[in-house]
């Protein structure tokens, strides 16, 4: 089999390959796209780093070609679309760079506490001004980590070891790993307001698109300082420039921008701005790192069919996933769904599937819900094969099991989130066997289609609450599509499932909200 290696990695993983019996191995970097589409054509495996883009036409030119492997996490130069859609395992190396990149977020702080550009250039320019470069202490100063995933936990504990204060954001992690790690969650406001320092981890995703913007910068702790070593969208670089020259924030370090190379940016004519240009994985051991993790990994997929980090395909028989298929859409519609209705991070996930369902492996079923639960938080794209290893990182443990015993339908698959303080538990069928359907929201009877946009309120069992609400729609220029309520078997509540024709914006939603008789609501798109 042959690997074609076109960006320049590690020697270290490059002589592992060699030395590996049955791989052939083809290191060109430095290929033009097309030189690459040739050589791609008698190729089992191709290992790219950032530089070569793997387009659709590529991957549709190398009919041998079994898997991609990017030395690095992001995968942004990959259509993982063409890959999936030709059957092509994309692979990657999300933590073979994290200390790298934690060590430059420390790094920069230092920089912005001791002014140390500036105060070289300044020494290099034959000057010496050292009251000009009057620095600031960071023990016992309070640090904001924005994303706890591996890089934010690394950041945290070096943050630590310097005798700061680390507190920390992240919605999708639970108290009990905070408080295994000795950290302490804050909301994103109640962060922001403390901390002396704000450093960013977290991924780029529609939720966190210019997180740091305006109003953000405005709850800052007056002569705070920011540090992204992230992605560069994270931030709206224009309110960032009026957060530095008001004097709302002292300082920021940037290690990525929104557009890369930042040409022209009005943030380079800042004085209290220190800049590198995205170093964040570039030290000798996360290269190495890197080369040497994607060559194991790209030979343990090729000669033992072992996929470490996909980002895509599950290997499962078409018979088999011919009769899983639909049970796999409803279970990932009702991830979604407890994703949506949730009120709190989760640390457990139960499901159950009964009936006839119960004559199918239940786990790929348990993974795909999973899928559904954290496909709109993560940066990667979640799918059956990495959607376990990324719950387990957020401290979410998951259980399944079958059960041949069910009342009233042929098939059910139940769905129980797990958080602080209590629980949510939705059940599930297939009408005719292949459509989806919900059937159950805790102790409420309800069905709804599992497609399109659904709206979910819970609220007191009184006249006019859903005349309430579907004249606020009205007003929103919402067409109902389709609803069903249900009544609580415990207490005097209701809940109502509703599809509407499309999603609400802030406004609509909030006056759906501020109707008096609801106490819950939620929108979820399937």
């Amino acid at each position: 089999m042959k690997i074609f290696v076109a960006d320049k990695i590690s020697e270290t993983g490059v002589d592992f390959l060699r030395t590996c019996d049955g791989i052939e191995v083809d290191f060109t970097p430095g290929l033009s796209q097309q030189e690459v589409t040739e050589r791609l054509a008698d190729a089992d495996g191709l290992i790219v780093r950032s530089a070569v883009t793997v387009t659709r036409e590529m991957i549709e030119a190398a009919p041998k070609l079994k898997v991609i492997g990017r030395a690095g996490i992001g995968i942004d130069n990959i259509d993982l679309e063409a890959a999936t859609e030709r059957g092509v395992v994309v692979l990657n190396t999300p933590d073979s760079n994290a200390t790298t990149t934690a060590e430059l977020a420390v790094a920069h702080l230092f920089s912005l506490s001791r002014n140390l550009p500036a105060a070289s250039a300044s020494v290099k320019a034959n000057e010496w001004k050292r009251a000009q470069f009057m620095g600031r202490e960071i023990t016992g100063k309070t640090v904001g980590i924005i994303g706890y995933g591996t890089i934010g936990r690394i950041a945290a504990s070096r943050f630590k070891g310097l005798q700061m204060n680390v507190v920390v954001h992240d919605p999708f992690v639970t108290a009990e790993r905070f408080e295994q790690d000795g950290v302490e969650p804050r909301t994103l406001e109640a962060l922001l307001s403390e901390s002396d320092y704000v450093s960013l981890h977290c991924p780029l995703i529609p939720a966190t698109q210019q997180l740091m913007n305006a109003e953000r910068f405005a709850m800052m702790k007056p002569g705070a300082r920011l540090i992204n070593c992230a992605r560069g969208g994270l931030v709206d670089e224009a309110a960032l420039i009026d957060a530095l020259t008001n004097g709302q924030l002292a300082g920021a370090a940037l290690d990525v921008f929104e557009n890369e190379p930042p040409l022209d940016s009005p943030l380079l004519k800042l004085d209290n701005v220190v800049f590198t240009p995205h170093l964040g994985a570039s030290t000798h051991e996360a290269q190495v790192a890197v080369g040497v993790a994607i060559a194991h990994q790209l030979v343990d997929f090729l000669v033992d069919n072992e996929a470490v980090n996909a980002i895509n395909l599950p290997r499962i028989s078409k018979d088999v996933m011919h009769k899983l298929q639909p049970y796999l859409e409803l279970s990932r519609s009702l991830g979604r769904l407890l994703a949506a209705i949730t009120p709190g991070p989760l640390h457990a996930v139960k499901v159950v599937v009964k009936g006839q369902a119960a004559e199918l492996d239940p786990h790929p079923i348990a993974v795909e819900t999973l899928v559904g639960l954290l496909a709109d938080t993560m940066s990667v794209q979640v799918n059956s094969v990495n959607a376990e290893s990324l719950a387990k990182r957020q401290g979410i443990s998951l259980t399944e099991s079958r059960c041949q015993e069910v009342h009233d339908y042929v098939s059910l698959v139940t769905v129980s989130g797990h958080y602080d303080g209590g629980k949510i538990h939705l059940d599930g069928t297939l009408l005719g066997e292949k459509h989806p359907r919900l059937v159950g929201v805790d102790n409420y009877e309800v069905e709804s289609i599992l497609e399109g946009t659904i709206l979910i309120t819970q609220h007191t069992d009184q006249p006019g609450v859903i005349g309430a609400v579907g004249d606020v729609l009205g007003d929103g220029s919402i067409n109902i599509t389709r609803m069903h309520v249900g009544d609580s078997t415990e207490d005097n509540k209701a809940m109502a499932v509703i599809g509407i024709s499309s999603p609400l914006n802030e406004e609509t939603f909030a006056a759906v909200k501020a109707i008096p008789a609801i106490e819950h609501v939620c929108q979820v798109e399937l």
